[in-house]
């Protein structure tokens, strides 16, 4: 199997997601599967970003620590990654003399650390420093006059030198492709779909990308690889965006904030939908002046009947909190996608993170059923979010999906049927009374889930305080004894509704087992195929709904296991808490990330291997930039 991993970076700004993008498009047509992680500083525009891609001729799930292509444009890319690099850096020769310390936008603490090597292997702290340090271990360096080639381009196309400036990204693009061997025809198809409308661009971007290749050698020898099935390269952000589409959405509500906004722009973007009868249907987006006013109208459209969801990351989810609970009491069948990032407070904005779980768990003031799926790679977000749809619908209650930014931000190439999966839209006890008049919209039933009407149909009454069948308010002890159990009890059709794989997915088997939910999944996915080449065997049991939490199936996946490791991106291992909580298990060791960066495949295998070797109780993870 191939695994190579690509990264690219520089200044906010500069079309480094761009770039990125047209590189995965590029390797993509020649038949290979990427996985793509996107890093960024929380401001908007001068701060160091990057990309990492893993290319691979099967599909993969995670990024690695080490990077076998460093693609670098600027000084401070250099700087930030020479000590992750490998095999070949891609850098501005005529940077050579700049020093790390002389660099303003990279922050002291990086700057610091990154000089300490240089020193401390004897060398000074300039690129060219950095060249020789490198070339000491074993990895190649490709200077390149980008000053030149960028002059001799404005020269052609007699462009303003400000914006032409921003294909230089394009120039390393070229010459990582050269590396890899990969044909030039396929980077410049990618630059055509991007820039069809704009030809100054689409020659901008050629001729950089051409004047790229010219200046490296083919050193991987990657040979072109034929794809039998249709493929799409998608986002995490897009992905919940078609799932929700695809599963009925008519109303969405948001306030902007990262990295949640992206759902609810692509929405909007295609919210004329064309059915099989050319009738034209469409999702209502609306862009509230703060949280509070997203989930109110969410649940508000609810009501009337329509599929409704709103968008939000933590700061926004706390503000949501009495909105939550009111749809609680309420019945409103309302959606939240929770794009979970680093916390608490505004923490880190666009950095990633599971330390917001419990809250998840517990939104909402008062004890009432809450859904709570996690989703753990990008099939499962289109999935999941569909079936949300569908379960907060059947059981009349709202439902919280989770997604973290490192899925949301990441995209990858995805075989197409398996995101061709039959959900079948699913509305509950949708009834349109003949008498509306006397019409309980509270009324007692078996599983706790009363025939629902829309307003305009019946008459009906709701309310924030405790109330009866009809929603008229009641402070009767009896009737709260009752209308409180009701309110519970939904979770336990929702438990009987979900498949076995749709509550926790169970990958091999052997006496240790990584448990974990979201995210970690990938790199553990992973990790499990490059194990197995030192005959360590390991299972995965990853949590996909927390609520109802799937006690059985739990329980007996985890029965007579030697090791039960919790894998996860947060400091108590708040997945494994949860398990604890609910079936007294305790894991015996763990793996836990919290500085807002994803796990790796690598870190998964070195940990497992630890663990193994010398029973390591608590592995604490810090890889990433």
């Amino acid at each position: 199997m191939l695994r190579l991993s690509w990264l690219i970076g520089g200044a906010q700004g500069t079309g480094v997601d761009t770039a990125a993008n047209l590189f995965g498009a590029a390797v993509a047509r020649a038949g290979y599967y990427i996985f793509g992680s996107r890093e960024y500083f929380s401001n908007i525009k001068g701060r160091h970003s990057y990309f990492t891609v893993i290319v691979s001729d099967l599909p993969q799930h995670s990024i690695d620590t080490t990077v076998d292509i460093l693609a670098t444009f600027d000084a401070e890319t250099v700087f930030q990654h020479f000590d992750d690099v490998t095999g070949y850096m891609i850098y501005d020769k005529a940077q050579g003399n700049i020093g790390v310390d002389k660099i303003r936008s990279i922050e002291g603490s990086i700057a610091k650390s990154q000089a300490k090597i240089l020193e401390d292997n004897g060398y000074g702290i300039t690129v060219a420093d950095v060249v020789k340090y490198l070339s000491g271990k074993g990895v190649k360096t490709i200077p390149i006059d980008y000053g030149t080639i960028m002059g001799n381009i404005i020269n052609e196309l007699k462009m303003n030198p400000f914006v032409a400036e921003r294909a230089r990204n394009m120039i390393c693009v070229g010459a990582s492709l050269a590396l890899m061997g990969f044909d030039e025809e396929h980077i410049e198809a990618a630059i055509k779909q991007i820039f069809a409308k704009k030809p100054e661009f689409l020659k901008l971007n050629t001729l950089a990308v051409e004047a790229g290749i010219k200046s490296a050698q083919n050193a991987y020898s990657i040979k072109e690889l034929k794809v039998t099935k249709s493929r799409v390269q998608l986002d995490g952000n897009t992905l919940s965006a078609l799932g929700k589409i695809y599963g009925g959405l008519r109303f969405q509500s948001y306030y902007p904030i990262t990295p949640a906004s992206d759902e609810s722009t692509y929405i909007e973007a295609n919210q004329l939908l064309q059915t099989k009868n050319n009738e034209k249907q469409g999702v209502v987006v609306i862009q509230t002046e703060d949280e509070l006013a997203a989930i109110n109208a969410a649940v508000g459209a609810t009501l009337t009947g329509s599929r409704a969801a709103t968008a939000t990351s933590g700061p926004g989810f706390s503000l949501m909190n009495e909105g939550i609970s009111w749809a609680g009491m309420n019945e409103a069948p309302v959606l939240i996608t929770y794009y979970m990032r680093g916390a608490p407070a505004t923490g880190l904005p666009t950095r990633s993170g599971q330390s917001d779980l419990k809250l998840a768990l517990n939104a909402g003031h008062g004890e009432f059923a809450r859904i709570v799926i996690a989703s753990g790679d990008h099939t499962e977000i289109f999935s999941d979010a569909a079936l949300a749809l569908n379960l907060a619908e059947i059981a009349q209650t709202p439902a919280i999906h989770i997604i973290e930014k490192t899925l949301a931000n990441a995209y990858s190439i995805i075989d197409q049927d398996s995101l061709q999966k039959s959900i079948r839209i699913e509305r509950g006890k949708i009834v349109y009374p003949e008498a509306p008049e006397h019409y309980k919209r509270f009324a007692k039933s078996e599983d706790g889930i009363s025939p629902r009407a829309f307003l305009g149909h019946a008459q009906m009454y709701y309310t924030g305080d405790e109330h009866d069948e009809y929603g008229h308010i009641s402070e009767d002890s009896s009737n709260r004894t009752w209308i409180y159990e009701k309110r519970i009890k939904k979770l336990e059709q929702v438990d009987k509704y979900l498949k076995d794989d749709q509550k926790a997915n169970i990958v091999g088997d052997a006496e240790t087992v990584l448990l974990t939910w979201g995210s970690p999944k990938g790199a553990i996915i992973d990790a499990i195929e490059e194990l197995k080449k030192d005959n360590i065997q390991i299972e995965m049991v990853q949590v996909r709904v927390f609520s109802p939490y799937p006690k059985e199936l739990v329980i007996n996946s985890l029965k007579g296991k030697k090791r039960i490791i919790a894998v996860e991106n947060n400091f108590n291992a708040q997945g494994a808490e949860v398990l604890t909580e609910q079936t007294g298990i305790m894991p015996t060791n763990y793996i836990l990330k919290w500085n807002g960066r994803p796990m790796t495949r690598d870190e998964i295998v070195n940990s497992v291997k630890s663990i193994l070797k010398d029973n390591t109780k608590r592995v604490i993870l810090n890889g990433g930039k």
